[in-house]
């Protein structure tokens, strides 16, 4: 059973690092996918904002379940390159990262994702990304 038939069998406890950081999956499907994550204080930075490295990582799960969706049974991917702008910082509430497949070829694809605050829809960072597509 791949990784997609999982996370629509039993939703986030597929991925134990969406167990981990309390990460909902929320929609998934054609080269797109919504992941939602409540801030918690212990997420936070020493200057009390929401420590970078966790919107890199969301924004990395919503953009790889949104290439798993398009990807062959036989497919795997693997980072290649991963560039994040940070716009705005968060340190209550939820926030949403969505992820989408800009172009998917037989060896490299290309997606973006962005995180917002999911209460006002506020851009927080904004992710481009390239994967190795690897024939398995």
């Amino acid at each position: 059973m791949g990784y997609i038939d999982e996370i629509k069998r039993v939703g986030r406890d597929a991925n134990p690092f969406f167990k981990l950081m309390g990460i909902e999956v929320d929609e998934f499907g054609d080269g797109r996918a919504r992941l939602t994550m409540e801030v918690r204080p212990d997420m936070l930075n020493g200057a009390g904002w929401l420590q970078g490295g966790i919107y890199v990582a969301l924004a990395d799960e919503a953009i790889a379940l949104a290439l798993y969706t398009l990807l062959a049974e036989n497919e795997k991917i693997a980072t290649i390159d991963e560039h994040t702008s940070f716009i705005k910082g968060v340190n209550t509430g939820a926030i949403t990262a969505t992820g989408r497949v800009v172009r998917k070829g037989r060896r490299v694809a290309f997606a973006d994702g962005e995180v917002r605050n999911a209460a006002d829809d506020t851009l927080l960072t904004r992710t481009s990304t390239s994967f190795a597509v690897i024939d398995g």
